[in-house]
């Protein structure tokens, strides 16, 4: 359960809210010698000012594929090559892309939600396993089922939590 707070965690901070962050090219991944590798493994994302990203591409050949992988990463973002430096302008968002960004905000939790939902049913399925073969009693059972269902309800909580926050801090101008 922990694993998908932290998953979401990562997946938010990918989400732009209106400054730059190098973690924003985080989950970008560049077509380079044959296969997908993440944006980080070919160059480095530095933030030159608060509007701004650049990619200092390490192999020069490869420039031209970072940028494809920025352009066409759904992020809105308009890539321009400069030698071996990739520079990034983040354009100011719209109220329209605010809102855009708070649904997909939404689908990041939902996923959190149902990544944490399947941990409690495989653990459910654990508990009632070991009841059919005798390694719990019933009691234990119950007592087990209701620590999960507690751990469950607090991790949606937080998810909860911070999902409000990223929505407040999107919409923020």
């Amino acid at each position: 359960m922990d694993g998908a707070l932290d998953a979401l965690r990562k997946e938010f901070v990918g989400l732009r809210t209106g400054r730059a962050s190098a973690a924003l090219l985080d989950s970008i991944m560049v077509e380079a010698y044959g296969q997908a590798m993440p944006l980080t493994q070919v160059g480095t994302v530095t933030v030159p000012d608060p509007r701004m990203l650049a990619v200092q591409v390490w192999d020069k050949s490869m420039v031209g594929a970072v940028e494809k992988a920025i352009r066409n990463s759904g992020l809105g973002l308009n890539p321009s090559p400069d030698g071996q430096l990739v520079r990034v302008p983040l354009p100011p968002l719209s109220e329209e892309r605010r809102k855009e960004l708070t649904k997909i905000a939404g689908k990041y939790s939902e996923q959190g939600k149902i990544a944490v939902r399947n941990v409690r049913r495989d653990g459910m399925e654990t508990l009632k396993k070991m009841e059919k073969d005798g390694d719990l009693s019933q009691d234990e059972m119950h007592v087990w089922s209701d620590k999960i269902q507690t751990l469950t309800d607090s991790h949606i909580k937080t998810i909860d939590e911070i999902t409000v926050q990223k929505e407040e801090e999107i919409m923020q101008v």
